[in-house]
């Protein structure tokens, strides 16, 4: 197990101190790299908004991403396999 090692993050106007394992830095940073942009192309179609509301918008943008979803090849071979294994059961039946 490697340790973690501290990074400092900045999500909209704030900046946030977080441990990560170091094989995770790369991911993280094009994370952060994306919510930032996000937040600034909404900032300009939304204005008057308050940085609150652009993070919470970027939020539910990124969560239903569909390569978010794909993302977990784990994840992925498990709904697989269960799809297959309703495909079966619905074959049978019929």
């Amino acid at each position: 197990m490697q340790a973690l090692i501290p990074i400092n993050i900045v999500i909209g106007d704030r900046t946030y101190r977080i441990k990560i394992n170091p094989t995770d830095e790369e991911a993280v940073r094009s994370t952060l790299k994306t919510i930032n942009d996000k937040i600034i192309e909404f900032k300009t179609q939304f204005a008057g908004k308050d940085m609150q509301d652009y993070i919470a918008m970027v939020l539910i943008w990124y969560a239903t991403q569909p390569q978010n979803a794909a993302a977990n090849p784990q994840l992925e071979k498990e709904f697989a396999d269960a799809l297959l294994k309703m495909e079966l059961q619905l074959d049978k039946a019929l």
